[in-house]
This record gives C-alpha cells, structure tokens and sequence, in this order.
C-alpha cells in the first residue's frame, strides 16, 4: 500500500503501530535497566566499581550522553518521517503506511532513550542529582540547571505527544493534530538542552549532527508549507489544441 492510495484523514486513523501494553512494557524495561545499572552492576562486576561509583564522570555519565545523543537522533528521525507524511513525500520511500508507523516507532522509541539518558545520572555521584532534580524541572541547582530544565520540560512534553497516538479516538482529530504540533516545541527545546548542556556539544561531528537535523526538518517544513501553492500548469483542452 502507498502514500498515493491512502490519503492523510485515512493515515491518522490507521491504529497505533505499537500496543499501548507494549510501550508501557518498554518504558518500564528502561527504568529496570537504568536503576540496574546505578545499583547492581558495581555489585556483579566488581571491575567496574571504580568507574560506576568514582567521583569522576565515567560509566554513568558516558550512559547519559551516548543515550541522550540517541534519543535526540530518534526524535529527529520521527518530525523527518511526519513531515514527510503530511507533504506527500513519503510515497516514494518507505510508503504512507510504513512511514507513519516508523513516526510512530521512532517517537517512542526516542522517548524510551531520553528517560533513560536522565535516569542513569542519579547514579553519577560527581553530578549528584537527586530523582526529585532528575524528574522536577529546575529542581537541580548543579550543572547548568536553566538548560537542564529545558530539557525536563521537552522530556515531558515528548511524552505527551508520543503517548497521545493512544487516545486520538477519544480527544479527537483536531484536538490530537493540535497536540501533535508540539513536536515543534520539543524538537527546539531538545536541540536548545543539547547545544547549551550537552559535554559534547563542542564536538564538530555532534554540532554537525544539530545543524544538519535542524537544516532538514527546516527543508522538509518549508516544503510542507510551499508545495500546495504550487500550481500545476494545466493541460490544453482539446479545444485549444483544434484552434493551435
């Protein structure tokens, strides 16, 4: 099935491509997995010890940011592929169908990566940060806490839009597009955390990363908008071409 025979109204009505029970699972399999991390690995490989639980920033931190680098690469893969849903581009790769799902998959798939990037650093004991500073925007008072906050508040406003895919039927779909526009706002508050806290934001293959992704959806969103005031020139009427 293609873009060109599935029309948008047809896509948005489509189920979501992952059981809400499943999602659930998965976000709660992060948290197992973060807190495992914190708590039990030092115990299992002792090895490790001297990096889990140093003062300096090594395992825990180095877990945050590749998962935060991650996530953010997630997110910008889903506002890519809805983008190019709703200006038609998706027909010619990977179809309507498989690229709302993938919009879908790649949400919270993203979603998943940016609760662990923040759980893991209450393990850090060179950050210190406490589950009420991890959960609670502007609640730390340590690393840059204005642009830590900006993140919280994207991490929260992710969820909302990633999770509402599971209640369009109830809130409806003008209320789930309004929603959904949201992405915008996540997508800046997200670039904004990583540029200004991110460790590696000094990096020129992770500032490459930021620029290319924000030049992308900038193209794909100006295209979204251009495309329908393109007219197309008509063909000449049989008539036309008799007096030609």
């Amino acid at each position: 099935m293609s873009l060109s025979r599935v029309n948008h109204d047809e896509l948005e009505a489509m189920p979501p491509a992952m059981a809400l029970s499943t999602a659930m699972l998965i976000l709660l399999a992060v948290i197992a997995g973060a807190f495992t991390a914190i708590i039990v690995l030092p115990v299992w490989l002792p090895g490790l010890s001297t990096s889990l639980a140093s003062t300096e920033p090594k395992a825990h931190w180095y877990l945050s940011r590749i998962s935060g680098l991650v996530a953010y690469t997630l997110l910008w893969l889903s506002m890519a592929l809805g983008l190019g849903i709703t200006s038609q581009l998706a027909r010619l790769w990977p179809g309507g169908p498989s690229a709302f799902d993938l919009h879908q998959f790649t949400s919270l798939l993203g979603l998943a990566f940016a609760l662990f990037h923040a759980l893991i650093l209450i393990g850090d004991s060179y950050v210190g940060y406490t589950l009420a500073q991890v959960l609670v925007p502007f609640a730390s008072t340590g690393y840059r806490p204005g642009w830590v906050g900006v993140g919280q508040i994207g991490f929260y406003l992710l969820a909302v839009v990633g999770l509402s895919f599971y209640v369009r039927q109830t809130i409806g779909h003008r209320a789930w597009r309004l929603i959904h526009s949201l992405s915008f706002v996540v997508f800046l508050l997200a670039l904004a955390h990583g540029l200004m806290s991110g460790s590696d934001s000094a990096a020129p293959w992770v500032r490459g990363l930021y620029w290319a992704s924000l030049g992308s959806l900038l193209f794909l969103g100006s295209y979204r908008l251009l495309s329908p005031l393109v007219v197309r020139p008509r063909s000449p009427s049989p008539v036309m071409k008799d007096r030609a």
